[in-house]
């Protein structure tokens, strides 16, 4: 068997698929009441940015289909400039809790993270890997015609 060199792997393939895999495991935890620690957050987050149009139920099961079906594309590779744009919509929404929310984001404003804190603020590294999956010169798979 002939062993892969580094040159030759494609890790913008790799960063891409590592980032479906979070999104579908987070997105799947929220099909299951009281399963994903990030429940609470965002039911809070949902019924706040929709004034309480959607119960928690449908907004939950709506955000896990959205997660899940981003996160199979993306693994998949497929149709990438729609995903780049669900994402960035998404973690848009996932940013807002430090606003609306700040009692539950920080310990001490502005620097002071509680824990929720840090599961936002580390949305930052998959929103820079997005742009630097978008702008790879590289193949990402099936696009929209």
């Amino acid at each position: 068997m002939e062993k892969v060199k580094p040159s030759q792997v494609n890790w913008v393939n790799i960063l891409q698929a590592s980032i479906g895999i979070v999104y579908i495991w987070f997105g799947f935890l929220k099909f299951f009441p009281s399963l994903s620690p990030a429940e609470d957050l965002a039911n809070q987050t949902i019924q706040l940015l929709t004034f309480g149009l959607l119960s928690k139920q449908t907004s939950l099961f709506l955000l896990a289909a959205w997660e899940v079906g981003v996160g199979l594309l993306l693994v998949l590779r497929m149709y990438y400039r729609f995903v780049f744009w669900a994402v960035i919509v998404h973690m848009g929404c996932t940013f807002t809790p430090l606003i609306l929310l700040p009692q539950l984001s920080f310990t001490n404003i502005p620097y002071g993270l509680t824990l929720v804190g840090q599961y936002i603020i580390k949305n930052i590294v998959i929103v820079s890997a997005l742009f630097v999956i978008k702008n790879s010169e590289e193949p990402r798979g099936k696009e929209e015609a």
